[in-house]
């Protein structure tokens, strides 16, 4: 869990000036232990002889895609994921009075230990299930933008030669193993918010005029730059080692109270704060997934 130190340095760096823990901040601090607290609540403790990383990807690595995918949700279901992915990190957004401060897990979702985890890329279908059983939704564009911006970390994007084995585990690892050796080259901290390494799986009012579709975006060069434009070529079944999974907690702080980020991105008066688009209707999106 952050501490409220921590949260009072990064909202102090945020806004260019020091600020005591007022009772507006404390508000802030509430919230977001709040958040880790539901999440915390909602995944299993990790199982004493769960495999980690390296063993899981070994243990998939004769299945079909289908077949690791009901092994992916498996595991994460179990609650086999690193402990510093069991916590949310605040991250704000605005566009004119609309203003929110939404909870995001600080990485990708990965199966393993601290020590050894598998950043884990899934299908539309997989991450619905596991965001709605663990109480969160997918990011828009715009958040994955702010992620990118506020993150603590920058990864530089490091694509794989494209082809068939794009879909494979042996590519999974390898990327994952790419990501892990920049990392530790540039003394990132796990826990810490990241970004820039993955493509994100987004929702977009694309999927409502296409359905069985995947939107994909971001893997940012810079701040405004990712290498993904939006994309739904893919169908809704498609993963590759290049996507990951964000998670962002149901609530979301505005005006002094949570709101629910599904309603936030229903609402044409307060969406344009989470989305380039106006109002996305989630609930819509998860139940034809």
């Amino acid at each position: 869990m952050l501490s409220t130190g921590l949260l009072e340095r990064r909202f102090t760096r945020r806004n260019g000036m020091r600020l005591a823990v007022s009772a507006a901040f404390a508000q802030f601090a509430r919230a977001n232990d709040a958040q880790n607290a539901d999440f915390a609540h909602r995944i299993p403790a990790r199982p004493e002889n769960a495999l980690t990383g390296s063993q899981f990807a070994e243990f998939v690595s004769t299945m079909d895609r289908q077949e690791r995918e009901q092994a992916i949700l498996d595991q994460l279901a179990q609650g086999n994921l690193p402990a510093f992915l069991r916590k949310v990190v605040p991250v704000k957004l605005r566009s004119g009075a609309a203003a929110a401060t939404i909870f995001v897990t600080p990485e990708y979702l990965a199966i393993g230990s601290d020590d050894d985890f598998l950043r884990i890329p899934m299908n539309l279908h997989s991450a619905v299930f596991i965001a709605n059983r663990f109480g969160f939704v997918l990011p828009t564009r715009k958040i994955v933008d702010a992620i990118y911006d506020q993150s603590n970390f920058r990864f530089t994007p490091q694509p794989l030669p494209a082809g068939p084995q794009m879909t494979s585990t042996c590519y999974y690892q390898m990327h994952n193993r790419m990501i892990e050796e920049q990392a530790r080259s540039r003394d990132f901290r796990d826990g810490a918010l990241v970004a820039g390494h993955k493509k994100d799986v987004v929702l977009t009012n694309r999927l409502t005029r296409m359905a069985g579709r995947i939107a994909i975006y971001g893997w940012h060069r810079a701040p405004g730059m990712p290498i993904q434009p939006l994309s739904t070529v893919h169908g809704a079944g498609y993963a590759d080692y290049s996507h990951g999974i964000r998670l962002v907690a149901a609530q979301a702080l505005v005006d002094g109270r949570m709101r629910s980020v599904r309603d936030l991105l229903e609402n044409s008066a307060l969406a344009t704060a989470l989305s380039y688009e106006g109002t996305i209707p989630v609930s819509s999106i998860f139940a034809r997934a």
